[in-house]
């Protein structure tokens, strides 16, 4: 499968943006799909995660701000972003979790960008 992250760019604090990861090569609505990011010098850390019944988890830092989502029709992921915050700013990668439990499928990233 190949993914392809889109959406990024750059936002005042306090406002949104959606990030979308259109995939190619093999449906996605049996799997995993998830959101990453990795700010400059810092580790990739999680996003998101929504199963493919549509369960979704946070990590603690965009609870209540960032929504996940995904249309399987489209076979497109989405990150909802609101009140983003300039620790936000990070390239984000949407990823697929193919074999096992582990994500090892990832979309080349998409910067984006928050200004105080």
């Amino acid at each position: 499968v190949q993914l392809q992250a889109s959406g990024g760019g750059l936002v005042q604090a306090g406002g949104s943006l959606r990030l979308s990861c259109a995939a190619s090569g093999r449906r996605i609505s049996g799997y995993t799909m998830g959101w990453f990011r990795q700010a400059l010098g810092k580790e990739r850390e999680f996003v998101a995660t929504i199963g493919w019944s549509g369960g979704s988890t946070y990590a603690d830092s965009v609870k209540g701000r960032f929504t996940i989502s995904r249309d399987n029709a489209k076979n497109t992921l989405y990150l909802q972003m609101t009140s983003m915050k300039p620790e936000d700013t990070a390239v984000y990668y949407c990823a697929a979790q193919l074999i096992g439990s582990s994500f090892n499928a990832w979309g080349q990233g998409t910067q984006v960008t928050v200004s105080s």
